[in-house]
């Protein structure tokens, strides 16, 4: 059980400190689910898109590196630095909060427009690529393959939670995200996590 503990929850705080953040995607998300308009299926289609991009990473991404010790070792170097840096901005980002404010326009109100306006936030914005298929593929393919897909479960769960928070508890987010305070708490939370992970990966590196 503790074997497969460990890469979960390092799959699921990855992943919240990846989606977790300002920007269109989110922004989208809490508009609509504050109007009440799709929110179900905006969230839900959201989830599915992180999960497909991350299993994608984990099995493909994942299989590559591992098959090649020269790249697991730029992988976890990388995945490292990546992170730290990471963290850096979000502590940048904490010192500077910005604020997450509701689209004053309806948006789409049919279920076509729905679907096309939410793969366009989503599947055109290269971060998701980066941080789904690439980070946590090449993080992700430092495990054996029996407990990889721990990693990339506990990647997919942090999204289908925070998604679906964000949709659902749109009401009462709305007015809590507003307050500079909030991002500038969650900043440095998601800033705590990244580093911790760094560090445990260069420590596993040089073990």
């Amino acid at each position: 059980m503790l074997g497969i503990a460990a890469p979960f929850l390092k799959g699921m705080g990855i992943g919240a400190g990846l989606i977790i953040a300002i920007g269109a995607q989110n922004a989208f998300v809490l508009t609509q689910g504050l109007r009440r308009n799709n929110q179900y299926l905006i969230a839900s289609l959201c989830s599915l898109i992180d999960a497909l991009l991350i299993t994608i990473g984990v099995a493909g991404m994942g299989v590559l590196i591992t098959s090649n010790p020269l790249l697991l070792d730029l992988a976890v170097w990388s995945g490292a630095l990546f992170l730290f840096v990471y963290g850096i901005k979000a502590f940048k980002a904490a010192l500077t909060p910005d604020v997450l404010t509701a689209q004053q326009d309806r948006g789409p109100d049919t279920l076509v427009k729905a679907v096309l306006t939410t793969l366009a936030v989503s599947l055109l914005n290269p971060h998701i690529y980066l941080d789904t298929v690439i980070l946590l593929g090449s993080i992700g393919g430092q495990y054996p393959a029996e407990t990889r897909i721990w990693f990339g479960l506990g990647a997919v769960v942090s999204s289908f939670v925070w998604f679906f928070s964000l949709s659902l508890g749109a009401q009462w987010l709305a007015p809590l995200f507003k307050r500079p305070i909030a991002w500038c708490i969650l900043d440095s939370f998601i800033g705590i996590v990244m580093w911790t992970i760094a560090v445990s990966l260069v420590m596993q590196a040089l073990s």
